[in-house]
Protein backbone atom coordinates (compact mmCIF):
# COMPACT_ATOMS: atom_id res chain seq x y z
CA UNK A 1 0.00 0.00 0.00
CA UNK A 2 1.43 3.86 -1.05
CA UNK A 3 1.14 6.34 0.74
CA UNK A 4 -2.08 8.06 -0.69
CA UNK A 5 -3.82 4.76 -0.56
CA UNK A 6 -2.77 4.95 3.13
CA UNK A 7 -4.02 8.56 3.62
CA UNK A 8 -7.62 6.92 1.98
CA UNK A 9 -7.68 4.35 3.99
CA UNK A 10 -7.29 6.20 6.97
CA UNK A 11 -9.39 8.66 6.52
CA UNK A 12 -12.09 6.60 5.59
CA UNK A 13 -12.23 5.04 8.97
CA UNK A 14 -11.46 8.49 10.68
CA UNK A 15 -14.85 9.91 13.41
CA UNK A 16 -14.78 12.89 11.34
CA UNK A 17 -15.63 11.32 8.09
CA UNK A 18 -17.62 13.44 5.95
CA UNK A 19 -21.06 11.13 5.33
CA UNK A 20 -20.69 10.08 8.95
CA UNK A 21 -20.78 13.92 10.10
CA UNK A 22 -23.39 15.06 7.46
CA UNK A 23 -25.67 12.41 8.81
CA UNK A 24 -25.07 13.79 12.48
CA UNK A 25 -25.46 17.04 11.38
CA UNK A 26 -28.78 16.66 9.30
CA UNK A 27 -30.30 14.71 12.38
CA UNK A 28 -29.74 17.75 14.69
CA UNK A 29 -30.72 19.48 12.13
CA UNK A 30 -34.18 17.91 12.11
CA UNK A 31 -34.51 17.63 15.64
CA UNK A 32 -33.23 21.15 16.76
CA UNK A 33 -34.49 23.44 13.91
CA UNK A 34 -37.52 21.31 12.92
CA UNK A 35 -36.43 21.98 9.09
CA UNK A 36 -39.19 21.32 6.77
CA UNK A 37 -38.40 17.90 4.53
CA UNK A 38 -38.02 19.94 1.41
CA UNK A 39 -35.00 21.48 3.21
CA UNK A 40 -33.64 18.61 4.79
CA UNK A 41 -33.62 16.74 1.52
CA UNK A 42 -31.84 19.83 -0.43
CA UNK A 43 -29.03 19.61 2.47
CA UNK A 44 -28.46 15.60 1.85
CA UNK A 45 -28.63 16.02 -1.67
CA UNK A 46 -25.76 18.56 -1.69
CA UNK A 47 -23.62 17.45 1.21
CA UNK A 48 -23.69 13.73 -0.65
CA UNK A 49 -22.22 15.75 -3.84
CA UNK A 50 -19.86 17.31 -1.83
CA UNK A 51 -18.55 14.01 -0.08
CA UNK A 52 -18.28 12.20 -3.18
CA UNK A 53 -15.97 14.44 -4.96
CA UNK A 54 -14.07 14.94 -2.08
CA UNK A 55 -13.49 11.25 -1.76
CA UNK A 56 -12.40 11.06 -5.37
CA UNK A 57 -10.21 13.35 -4.74
CA UNK A 58 -8.63 11.49 -1.41
CA UNK A 59 -10.35 13.19 1.09
CA UNK A 60 -12.41 11.58 3.36
CA UNK A 61 -12.86 13.36 6.76
CA UNK A 62 -13.53 17.15 7.74
CA UNK A 63 -10.02 17.17 8.92
CA UNK A 64 -8.64 17.07 5.05
CA UNK A 65 -10.98 20.03 4.17
CA UNK A 66 -9.52 23.20 3.98
CA UNK A 67 -10.26 26.87 1.88
CA UNK A 68 -8.02 25.50 -0.86
CA UNK A 69 -10.43 22.68 -1.38
CA UNK A 70 -13.40 24.50 -1.08
CA UNK A 71 -12.59 26.99 -3.62
CA UNK A 72 -11.56 23.89 -6.20
CA UNK A 73 -15.03 22.25 -5.42
CA UNK A 74 -16.39 25.86 -6.35
CA UNK A 75 -14.26 25.86 -9.39
CA UNK A 76 -15.38 22.26 -10.34
CA UNK A 77 -18.97 23.20 -10.12
CA UNK A 78 -18.52 26.39 -12.23
CA UNK A 79 -17.09 24.25 -14.97
CA UNK A 80 -20.03 21.45 -14.62
CA UNK A 81 -22.36 24.71 -15.57
CA UNK A 82 -24.27 25.22 -12.14
CA UNK A 83 -26.43 28.27 -11.72
CA UNK A 84 -24.40 31.05 -9.42
CA UNK A 85 -27.49 30.28 -7.13
CA UNK A 86 -26.89 26.60 -6.97
CA UNK A 87 -23.51 26.82 -6.37
CA UNK A 88 -24.34 29.29 -3.43
CA UNK A 89 -26.68 27.28 -2.14
CA UNK A 90 -24.42 24.51 -2.23
CA UNK A 91 -21.52 26.72 -0.69
CA UNK A 92 -24.12 27.55 2.17
CA UNK A 93 -24.84 23.88 2.77
CA UNK A 94 -21.09 23.36 3.22
CA UNK A 95 -21.00 26.19 5.29
CA UNK A 96 -23.58 25.25 7.86
CA UNK A 97 -22.30 21.41 7.88
CA UNK A 98 -18.68 22.48 8.87
CA UNK A 99 -19.85 25.60 10.99
CA UNK A 100 -21.88 22.46 12.86
CA UNK A 101 -18.84 20.44 13.01
CA UNK A 102 -16.58 23.52 14.96
CA UNK A 103 -19.60 23.78 17.62
CA UNK A 104 -19.58 19.91 18.42
CA UNK A 105 -15.46 19.72 18.51
CA UNK A 106 -15.33 17.59 15.10
CA UNK A 107 -12.93 20.33 13.77
CA UNK A 108 -11.01 23.17 15.54
CA UNK A 109 -11.91 25.74 12.56
CA UNK A 110 -14.35 26.49 9.99
CA UNK A 111 -12.34 26.35 6.84
CA UNK A 112 -15.73 27.99 4.96
CA UNK A 113 -15.52 30.95 6.70
CA UNK A 114 -15.48 34.03 4.64
CA UNK A 115 -15.58 31.60 1.77
CA UNK A 116 -16.59 33.36 -1.48
CA UNK A 117 -19.61 32.36 -3.53
CA UNK A 118 -21.16 33.49 -6.66
CA UNK A 119 -23.34 36.81 -6.26
CA UNK A 120 -26.53 36.67 -6.58
CA UNK A 121 -28.71 39.05 -8.83
CA UNK A 122 -31.80 39.12 -6.44
CA UNK A 123 -34.91 39.53 -9.15
CA UNK A 124 -37.79 41.07 -7.96
CA UNK A 125 -40.55 38.71 -7.85
CA UNK A 126 -43.44 38.62 -10.20
CA UNK A 127 -46.32 40.11 -8.91
CA UNK A 128 -50.29 40.35 -11.12
CA UNK A 129 -52.06 43.83 -11.29
CA UNK A 130 -54.83 43.60 -8.90
CA UNK A 131 -57.52 42.95 -11.64
CA UNK A 132 -55.90 39.98 -12.54
CA UNK A 133 -55.58 38.55 -9.32
CA UNK A 134 -59.27 39.27 -8.35
CA UNK A 135 -59.94 38.06 -12.24
CA UNK A 136 -57.85 34.50 -11.28
CA UNK A 137 -59.70 34.39 -8.01
CA UNK A 138 -62.98 34.35 -9.75
CA UNK A 139 -61.99 31.35 -12.86
CA UNK A 140 -63.06 28.02 -11.03
CA UNK A 141 -66.23 27.06 -11.79
CA UNK A 142 -69.00 27.34 -8.41
CA UNK A 143 -71.48 24.26 -9.78
CA UNK A 144 -68.55 21.78 -8.80
CA UNK A 145 -66.76 20.80 -5.50
CA UNK A 146 -63.37 21.13 -7.48
CA UNK A 147 -63.57 24.07 -8.41
CA UNK A 148 -65.75 25.50 -5.34
CA UNK A 149 -62.32 24.12 -3.63
CA UNK A 150 -60.50 25.90 -5.76
CA UNK A 151 -62.23 29.21 -5.40
CA UNK A 152 -61.44 29.00 -2.18
CA UNK A 153 -57.91 28.25 -1.69
CA UNK A 154 -57.33 30.67 -4.44
CA UNK A 155 -58.71 33.62 -2.03
CA UNK A 156 -56.61 32.40 0.82
CA UNK A 157 -53.36 32.16 -1.79
CA UNK A 158 -54.08 35.67 -2.58
CA UNK A 159 -55.87 37.29 0.19
CA UNK A 160 -53.98 36.41 3.50
CA UNK A 161 -50.68 35.61 1.87
CA UNK A 162 -50.38 32.16 2.27
CA UNK A 163 -47.61 29.80 1.07
CA UNK A 164 -49.44 26.56 -1.36
CA UNK A 165 -47.60 24.13 1.45
CA UNK A 166 -49.50 26.37 4.33
CA UNK A 167 -52.61 25.92 2.78
CA UNK A 168 -52.44 22.31 2.21
CA UNK A 169 -51.56 22.14 6.33
CA UNK A 170 -54.66 23.60 7.43
CA UNK A 171 -57.03 21.92 9.29
CA UNK A 172 -60.72 22.64 9.98
CA UNK A 173 -60.06 23.88 13.22
CA UNK A 174 -57.68 26.91 11.58
CA UNK A 175 -60.24 28.85 10.31
CA UNK A 176 -62.31 31.01 12.42
CA UNK A 177 -64.81 32.26 9.78
CA UNK A 178 -66.62 34.67 12.34
CA UNK A 179 -63.90 36.65 12.93
CA UNK A 180 -62.31 35.91 9.38
CA UNK A 181 -58.95 34.92 10.72
CA UNK A 182 -56.42 32.15 9.87
CA UNK A 183 -53.90 30.64 12.25
CA UNK A 184 -50.78 29.33 10.00
CA UNK A 185 -47.90 27.04 10.51
CA UNK A 186 -45.36 28.43 8.74
CA UNK A 187 -41.22 27.54 8.12
CA UNK A 188 -40.34 26.14 11.94
CA UNK A 189 -43.69 25.29 12.62
CA UNK A 190 -44.32 29.04 13.60
CA UNK A 191 -47.68 30.18 13.98
CA UNK A 192 -49.37 33.27 13.01
CA UNK A 193 -52.62 34.72 12.80
CA UNK A 194 -53.77 36.38 9.61
CA UNK A 195 -56.86 38.12 8.48
CA UNK A 196 -58.77 37.02 5.96
CA UNK A 197 -60.63 38.63 3.12
CA UNK A 198 -64.25 38.89 2.45
CA UNK A 199 -64.20 36.85 -0.99
CA UNK A 200 -61.90 34.42 1.30
CA UNK A 201 -64.65 34.00 4.20
CA UNK A 202 -67.29 33.85 1.47
CA UNK A 203 -65.43 31.28 -0.67
CA UNK A 204 -64.48 28.98 2.79
CA UNK A 205 -68.32 29.47 3.46
CA UNK A 206 -69.64 27.71 0.61
CA UNK A 207 -66.49 25.19 0.61
CA UNK A 208 -67.24 24.26 3.75
CA UNK A 209 -71.27 23.72 3.13
CA UNK A 210 -71.18 22.14 -0.03
CA UNK A 211 -67.96 21.00 -1.53
CA UNK A 212 -65.91 19.63 1.52
CA UNK A 213 -69.15 17.30 2.45
CA UNK A 214 -68.77 16.01 -1.22
CA UNK A 215 -64.83 15.36 -0.90
CA UNK A 216 -65.14 13.77 2.47
CA UNK A 217 -67.63 11.79 1.13
CA UNK A 218 -65.06 9.83 -1.06
CA UNK A 219 -63.35 8.06 2.44
CA UNK A 220 -59.79 9.52 2.10
CA UNK A 221 -59.36 9.52 5.56
CA UNK A 222 -58.28 13.13 6.21
CA UNK A 223 -61.22 14.21 8.40
CA UNK A 224 -59.13 17.06 9.76
CA UNK A 225 -57.68 18.56 6.66
CA UNK A 226 -59.38 21.79 5.69
CA UNK A 227 -58.90 21.05 2.16
CA UNK A 228 -59.46 17.98 -0.03
CA UNK A 229 -58.47 16.05 -3.46
CA UNK A 230 -60.57 14.63 -5.18
CA UNK A 231 -60.37 11.14 -3.09
CA UNK A 232 -61.05 12.75 -0.01
CA UNK A 233 -57.47 12.61 1.17
CA UNK A 234 -56.08 16.09 1.98
CA UNK A 235 -55.08 18.31 -1.14
CA UNK A 236 -51.29 18.18 -1.72
CA UNK A 237 -49.11 21.10 -3.32
CA UNK A 238 -48.66 19.69 -6.53
CA UNK A 239 -52.36 19.29 -7.21
CA UNK A 240 -52.76 23.10 -6.21
CA UNK A 241 -50.13 24.14 -8.77
CA UNK A 242 -51.77 21.80 -11.15
CA UNK A 243 -54.77 23.15 -11.17
CA UNK A 244 -53.38 26.89 -11.03
CA UNK A 245 -51.70 26.20 -14.18
CA UNK A 246 -55.18 24.63 -15.57
CA UNK A 247 -57.16 27.50 -14.88
CA UNK A 248 -54.70 30.13 -16.73
CA UNK A 249 -54.36 27.64 -19.67
CA UNK A 250 -58.60 27.50 -20.15
CA UNK A 251 -58.22 31.59 -20.51
CA UNK A 252 -55.22 31.25 -22.74
CA UNK A 253 -53.11 32.98 -20.02
CA UNK A 254 -49.34 32.65 -18.74
CA UNK A 255 -49.15 30.18 -15.82
CA UNK A 256 -48.32 31.24 -12.88
CA UNK A 257 -47.19 29.95 -9.50
CA UNK A 258 -49.59 30.26 -6.05
CA UNK A 259 -46.00 31.88 -5.16
CA UNK A 260 -46.83 34.64 -7.55
CA UNK A 261 -49.57 35.22 -5.59
CA UNK A 262 -47.80 35.49 -2.14
CA UNK A 263 -46.41 37.98 -3.72
CA UNK A 264 -48.84 40.06 -5.28
CA UNK A 265 -50.58 39.90 -1.81
CA UNK A 266 -47.30 42.29 -0.33
CA UNK A 267 -46.49 44.36 -3.11
CA UNK A 268 -50.63 45.24 -2.97
CA UNK A 269 -51.13 45.85 1.22
CA UNK A 270 -47.55 47.82 0.29
CA UNK A 271 -48.99 50.32 -2.63
CA UNK A 272 -52.10 50.47 -0.66
CA UNK A 273 -49.74 52.34 2.51
CA UNK A 274 -49.64 49.15 4.58
CA UNK A 275 -46.77 49.31 7.36
CA UNK A 276 -43.79 47.17 6.64
CA UNK A 277 -43.86 45.17 10.24
CA UNK A 278 -47.55 44.23 9.23
CA UNK A 279 -46.60 42.82 6.01
CA UNK A 280 -43.67 40.84 7.52
CA UNK A 281 -46.02 39.09 10.26
CA UNK A 282 -48.56 38.57 7.92
CA UNK A 283 -46.14 36.86 5.72
CA UNK A 284 -44.23 34.72 8.62
CA UNK A 285 -41.01 36.19 7.61
CA UNK A 286 -38.32 35.82 10.17
CA UNK A 287 -36.30 38.88 9.13
CA UNK A 288 -37.90 42.20 7.70
CA UNK A 289 -35.23 42.21 5.15
CA UNK A 290 -37.16 39.44 3.52
CA UNK A 291 -40.30 41.49 3.17
CA UNK A 292 -38.08 44.28 2.04
CA UNK A 293 -38.18 43.19 -1.45
CA UNK A 294 -41.56 44.31 -2.36
CA UNK A 295 -40.74 47.75 -1.44
CA UNK A 296 -38.37 47.56 -4.23
CA UNK A 297 -41.23 46.06 -6.25
CA UNK A 298 -43.71 48.86 -5.18
CA UNK A 299 -41.04 51.53 -6.35
CA UNK A 300 -40.82 49.68 -9.59
CA UNK A 301 -44.62 49.87 -9.93
CA UNK A 302 -44.47 53.52 -9.01
CA UNK A 303 -41.78 54.25 -11.60
CA UNK A 304 -44.00 52.54 -14.57
CA UNK A 305 -46.82 54.70 -13.88
CA UNK A 306 -45.00 57.64 -13.34
CA UNK A 307 -43.68 57.23 -17.28
CA UNK A 308 -46.78 55.70 -18.09
CA UNK A 309 -48.74 59.05 -16.83
CA UNK A 310 -46.80 62.55 -16.01
CA UNK A 311 -46.04 64.22 -19.35
CA UNK A 312 -42.45 65.25 -18.61
CA UNK A 313 -41.39 61.43 -17.51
Amino acid sequence: MDSSELKVATDSNAADSIAATSAAFLSALKAERDVSPHTLAAYRHDLAGFGAWAGRGGTQGLSGVDRKLLRRYVSYLTQLGYARRSIARKVSALRSLLGWAVVNDVIPANPAEGLGAPKLDRPLPTVLKAAEAARLCELPPTDDPVGVRDRALLELLYGSGLRVAEVCGLDMGDVDVTTATVRVTGKGRKQRQVPMSEPAVAALGLYLQDARPALLERGGGAPQALFLNLRGARLGPRTVRASLARLRRAEGAPSVSPHVLRHSFATHLLDGGADLRAVQEMLGHSSLATTQIYTHVSTERLRTVYEQTHPRA
